[in-house]
């Protein structure tokens, strides 16, 4: 039987990893600071899940196949199915999610879902591959969804994210779970988000034209750390109001914008790939950056 739980560790980091899911649910330093949100209820349950075969809502939970509409739930089924654990050591393991009955009543496509763990000093890899083990086009999106505290260990006074490159393209907000249709100035000033609980007031802060694929979060006083994502071209930043937690969310694809009712496979922000290609997806959390 699959255990309920991985856990990893060097001198560097201490990592726990739950099967339901393949969810970071611990990532805690040497000095025993906790880096990742705690899944209070009270606020949000999630802590680190993971958003396969779509990224966001589509209008009334249902994306459209072949003119038939078949019901998604947001940020589609990945975290809410249990992984099988394919391989483990005590700093790396990889757990599997494939379709089956269930998964095809939703989402009617083939596929495997391989998530590697590995630790390398103070630096955490996630690399998350999609394999199309079906004989037509799979289209799909993916994205990580880290919650990390707010305020960080240690950390007083205002927190920021800084940004690898000035960005400056206009974003987007959330309409009931939908992309809006109107873009609004970008908050971020030159490389640096001064973060505020008013910034999230409308809920996700959706950055679709992203230049940068790496961002520091930090505090005075207090320890930081970097998200790099090579392959993501897009990052959501969410938080729940008085929730001590911050999502950074690199993302291929976001919500379905407000509107569309087409195919899944013509969404925005939705790929595809080709009867017995691969893609990898990777992420890393460097503590102390």
């Amino acid at each position: 039987m699959t255990p309920d739980s991985i856990a990893l560790a060097n001198d560097r980091l201490e990592i726990e990893i739950a099967a339901q899911g393949a969810e970071l649910i611990r990532l805690r330093d040497a000095a025993g600071h906790d880096f990742l949100w705690n899944g209070d209820p009270q606020f949000w349950s999630g802590r680190a899940p993971l958003l396969f075969p779509m990224v966001g809502r589509a209008a009334a939970d249902r994306i459209k196949v072949g003119g038939r509409n078949y019901p998604l739930p947001q940020h589609g089924f990945a975290r809410r199915r249990r992984f099988g654990i394919v391989l483990a050591t005590p700093t790396t393991c990889v757990l599997r999610l494939e379709d089956d009955e269930e998964t095809r009543a939703a989402f009617p496509y083939r596929f495997r879902l391989d998530v590697a763990f590995e630790l390398r000093g103070p630096t955490l890899g996630i690399a998350a591959t999609v394999s199309n083990t079906g004989d037509a086009p799979l289209p799909y999106s993916f994205g990580f969804h880290p919650a990390f505290r707010w305020p960080l260990p240690g950390g007083e006074g205002a927190h920021e994210l800084v940004f690898e490159h000035d960005e400056t393209a206009p974003i987007r907000l959330l309409d009931d779970g939908l992309l809006a249709p109107e873009a609004v100035p970008n908050p971020v000033a030159g490389k640096r988000l001064r973060l505020k609980p008013d910034l999230f007031a409308r809920g996700a802060l959706v950055f679709d034209r992203l230049a940068s694929r790496r961002v520091v979060y930090r505090a005075p006083g207090g320890p930081s750390l970097a998200v790099a994502f090579p392959d993501m071209p897009h990052l959501g930043l969410w938080t729940k109001p008085g929730a001590p937690f911050l999502c950074i969310e690199p993302w291929q694809g976001f919500a379905a914008p407000v509107g569309f009712d087409g195919e899944f496979a013509g969404r925005p922000g939705v790929v595809s790939l080709a009867p017995g290609a691969r893609r990898v997806f990777a992420m890393e959390i460097d503590v102390g950056a």
